[in-house]
């Protein structure tokens, strides 16, 4: 028997079929004023879902750590009192042993993550929400307060960002996550994204590799989405302040793993390869993701990004890309075709002209698409 909800919950919940249709989720409305909901993938979401979003405003926030030094932190985060929210949201904090009641059948498994993270400093600390705006809200405002190398993951987002301000709300199955790393030499730190892109394509393979599957090949378009087999089913944000000589840098990361809607997923992909014993978890991608990042940030860090560019160009998409660049002439726009050679110094895009004049390629910011509208500037 599907589970039915009384004329109240109809009344929140009728105004919002477009958005669960969205998620992937089939709603069905019967004469008895009720409504009956299921995944499309066979998840219990409904009664999860129908929890979350006529829950109230107030967040729950969870804090545990790898070691008994991590567990400590936690510990004294929660009783300083010192996290902030922005908007002075509502939030409550607990501690692992709080969990009982909070976990779900499609709850983030902390356990699980802990088991299979190796790294010596990145996602040892962990924050998980059912329920966030954004991962970012979290770990951006708490710089100070967090240690370097924590990660916030949330089960579901309200208002998730990407570039450009632009917001959304992520569903069920999608990996959503956020971190905090330090560096000092502000240089790199726009490529950082290109590590944390890198990071997450090379996990995937390992995973893949370590399972006996097909090599499920993620993509990098330029400059922060993740595509599969033609389709986005993820990005990197990375965004950063200044203080004390160094440069605080919050790292957040969606992914689509186990939710087709609104594009596909790495699930999907399995499928379509008839594997049905495995499937991807959002716990072991970001496992295997940190245990990647935390080997390439080094590199990063002590050699600089050229110890990784041969491995990014292997995964990127536009090796030999043709596009078209505007230039100023005077008072006119003059459009001219050039191929992509890789990226600059800066990050940017490092492309070659007809008259093999070398230069760098630039979003002229009034596009989505970054490779509408790209704007030449000459290299000497």
């Amino acid at each position: 028997m599907e589970p039915q909800c009384d004329s109240k919950t109809y009344r929140f919940l009728r105004p919002e079929q477009k958005r669960f249709t969205s998620l992937g989720i089939s709603s069905a409305w019967n004469t008895n004023d009720g409504v009956s909901c299921s995944s499309r993938e066979g998840y219990p979401a409904y009664l999860w879902l129908l929890q979350v979003w006529t829950s109230d405003s107030h967040c729950k926030l969870v804090f545990c750590g790898k070691s008994h030094a991590e567990s400590e932190i936690a510990k004294c985060i929660k009783s300083s009192n010192s996290l902030k929210l922005p908007d002075n949201g509502e939030f409550s904090i607990l501690l692992e042993s709080d969990l009982e009641n909070l976990i779900k059948e499609n709850s983030f498994r902390i356990d699980l993550f802990m088991n299979f993270l190796s790294t010596d400093k990145f996602g040892r600390f962990l924050i998980w929400s059912p329920r966030l705006s954004s991962t970012h809200d979290v770990v951006s405002p708490n710089f100070d307060e967090l240690p370097i190398g924590a990660v916030c993951v949330a089960d579901v987002q309200t208002k998730g960002r990407g570039r450009s301000k632009n917001v959304w709300e992520s569903p069920l199955g999608c990996l959503l996550f956020s971190f905090t790393l330090q560096i000092e030499d502000g240089r790199r730190v726009p490529l950082i994204q290109y590590v944390v892109s890198l990071a997450i394509t090379e996990a995937i393979k390992d995973i893949c590799d370590k399972n006996g599957l097909p090599c499920v090949d993620v993509k990098i378009k330029w400059p922060n989405d993740l595509y599969l087999n033609g389709l986005k089913v993820g990005g990197v944000l990375c965004t950063s302040t200044y203080r004390s000589k160094k440069f605080n840098v919050s790292a957040g990361v969606g992914l689509n793993v186990n939710n087709e809607k609104p594009t596909t997923c790495l699930n999907a992909v399995l499928r379509q390869f008839s594997i049905e014993a495995f499937q991807f978890t959002r716990e072991d991608v970001l496992a295997a993701f940190f245990n990647k990042f935390e080997k390439f940030y080094d590199l990063f860090v002590n050699q600089g990004f050229q110890t990784l560019e041969e491995l990014y160009y292997s995964t990127w998409l536009h090796s030999g890309q043709r596009v078209i660049v505007h230039e100023k002439d005077e008072d006119k726009v003059v459009e001219h075709v050039a191929t992509i050679q890789g990226l600059t110094s800066s990050g940017y895009l490092l492309a070659v002209g007809d008259d093999n004049q070398m230069c760098e390629l630039h979003p002229d910011g009034n596009s989505f698409d970054f490779f509408k509208g790209l704007v030449k500037r000459k290299l000497e």
